[in-house]
């Protein structure tokens, strides 16, 4: 059984206006996030992880689209491993993996989820994540450049990211106990000394971010729409 945790806490204070709720390809960004889950195979069950005052507001989402697999609506923390943690504690008893997305990440796909999940399975541990290609430059605190960093073997991590139950229980218990911050589940998995294997995903699978961001979202949508309708 694969239990997903979505998280939905974030601020937006880059966006200037609650990014999750946003309009695009004619749903609002966090209904697309939730709908690859619900149409993947592999999840049983959604806990959505938000803010109190957003709640409301998600469940209609949840009901107007028919989201049979959301199990529960959480409150958030004040960072996002708190958020985690609080979905940690509502997903179901006999879950043995977890999958942790992005709210913001409308354009997953359920065939990278699935894909994700079956890396998780041999490994333990899964992400999915994209090469750098861009040059990377270091800057001092003038941002002047002072160095180059070499992209080679780098990546960049997106979700979902899938663990064993008892690994990513483990990893949060460790966290908390030597209080420290992390800004994700593969790093704090890696504070255990565990591996985890990188599912490469070619396709966009973008954070919502900047305001321009969600016209490229919507474009990208409308076009697998399209496509699939071909």
């Amino acid at each position: 059984m694969l239990s997903a945790i979505i998280v939905a806490g974030g601020s937006s204070q880059r966006m200037g206006f609650d990014k999750l709720f946003a309009t695009i390809a004619g749903e609002p960004v966090i209904a697309h996030a939730m709908r690859a889950f619900e149409r993947s195979t592999c999840v049983s069950e959604i806990v959505l992880v938000a803010r109190e005052q957003c709640h409301d507001e998600i469940k209609k989402i949840v009901s107007g689209a028919g989201f049979k697999k959301v199990r529960a609506i959480v409150p958030g923390g004040e960072r996002r491993q708190d958020s985690v943690r609080a979905g940690l504690d509502h997903i179901d008893r006999d879950a043995k993996y977890v999958a942790v997305h992005d709210a913001a990440r409308p354009l997953v796909a359920p065939e990278e989820i699935e894909r994700a999940f079956e890396q998780c399975r041999v490994h333990g541990a899964s992400t999915l994540a994209q090469p750098i290609n861009d040059t990377l430059k270091h800057a001092d605190a003038d941002l002047l450049v002072d160095g180059s960093v070499d992209r080679h073997q780098l990546y960049a991590m997106q979700t979902p990211q899938i663990f064993e139950r008892n690994l990513i229980e483990d990893a949060y218990r460790a966290v908390y106990a030597k209080n420290v911050s992390v800004t994700d589940e593969v790093s704090a998995v890696e504070r255990l000394g565990r591996k985890i294997a990188i599912v490469l995903n070619d396709d966009f699978n973008f954070k919502i971010t900047y305001p321009r961001d969600l016209p490229v979202a919507d474009f990208i949508l409308q076009q697998r729409k399209r496509g699939a309708a071909n």
